[in-house]
């Protein structure tokens, strides 16, 4: 799922509010803090709320709201250990804080432990059924356990209780796009963003949809605004220099993809693009590495298959590049199997 992006919710529940039983004698002072650390997260300056519910904590240690809005403020900058044992202190101070759950659950997924996510989500089962982010966060779990009729399902669920949910349309228009429902995924993409106009992942999915038509001109306005929106994001950023590419564009092509790489070298398409490039420029020697390495991150990545086979028919190795051609065809590679049907006998 690497050239489309499948949204990860961040969704901060009513905990931002002030809901808290200090008396106004003896914790006035931590409710101050609290409600100002608020505020500031509010703005966005998450480094600097997170020093205002330090004061707030050091007023009240069991300041279970502050504990959680915390760990959503070290979410923000990419703390996930912090995020995580506020998490737990707060459901320790509150076991019914449901909200804390709740967004445990986003940390236990993006550290790779969608079964624990899963858990905690089947605690707030209850609490939550009728709220369309709750199917969301479900179905992103179900994905990364490979289920995917069911993360279908539970998408299909928050789109029902919330049809303009353009989060539950990226994700959904993912699933379908990994099935090969191309018209469905673009459907589900144009109504993410009729519905949030800065939906960016909506708008990357929707320019890698584009691509594929070779609609490029389109294509290069939605990914542009994408990249407006979220300018460091590795993923956008390589797929514009695949885009790039196919518009016969390949030096400002190379440039973002090798500044994706810097930024997330584990990321197959990104290599595959690479030596795409330098299939391009006639360098089948300064291909092979890249997109054996492709290959050996993410078997998965469209058409790398048939990309190798041709750098190695080009480096004059072509047994070489029918065996390779021939395990792509078995993989469904629709192009290594043209390839082989060309050159192999």
């Amino acid at each position: 799922m690497r050239p489309f992006t499948l949204l990860r919710l961040n969704f901060i529940l009513c905990s931002l509010l002030l809901l808290t039983n200090c008396s106004d004698t003896e914790e006035d002072d931590a409710v101050r803090f609290f409600q100002r650390a608020n505020r500031t997260f509010q703005t966005g300056e998450y480094r600097e709320a997170i020093k205002f519910y330090n004061e707030a904590l050091e007023k009240k240690p069991d300041f279970a709201d502050a504990l959680n809005n915390r760990g959503l403020a070290r979410y923000r900058i990419g703390d996930l250990p912090g995020a995580l044992d506020d998490y737990n202190q707060a459901i320790e101070v509150d076991p019914e804080f449901w909200e804390a759950y709740f967004n445990r659950s986003e940390v236990l997924l993006d550290r790779n432990s969608p079964s624990e996510s899963r858990q905690d989500l089947e605690k707030i089962k209850s609490v939550y059924a009728d709220s369309s982010f709750y199917h969301v966060r479900l179905g992103d779990v179900l994905v990364r356990q490979n289920n995917l009729s069911a993360a279908q399902a539970a998408y299909d669920r928050a789109i029902r209780l919330q049809p303009s949910n353009a989060d539950a349309l990226t994700n959904r228009g993912v699933l379908f796009f990994q099935q090969k429902q191309y018209n469905l995924a673009e459907a589900d993409f144009r109504a993410a963003v009729a519905a949030n106009p800065r939906q960016d992942f909506a708008l990357n999915n929707l320019s890698l949809l584009l691509t594929r038509k070779k609609e490029y001109d389109p294509a290069l306005k939605l990914i542009d605004q994408a990249l407006r929106l979220n300018p460091g994001q590795p993923y956008y950023l390589n797929n514009k220099g695949y885009l790039l590419l196919q518009m016969n564009r390949p030096e400002e092509a190379i440039v973002l993809i090798r500044r994706s790489l810097s930024l997330d070298d584990r990321n197959g398409w990104a290599h595959r693009n690479e030596g795409l490039y330098f299939l391009q420029k006639n360098q089948p020697q300064q291909a092979l590495p890249r997109l054996q390495q492709a290959e050996k991150l993410d078997p998965s990545v469209e058409n790398v298959y048939a990309y190798l086979g041709q750098a190695l028919r080009a480096a004059n190795n072509l047994a070489q590049a029918c065996k390779t051609w021939e395990l792509g065809a078995k993989g469904g590679d629709e192009l290594a199997q043209e390839y082989r049907r060309q050159f192999c006998r």
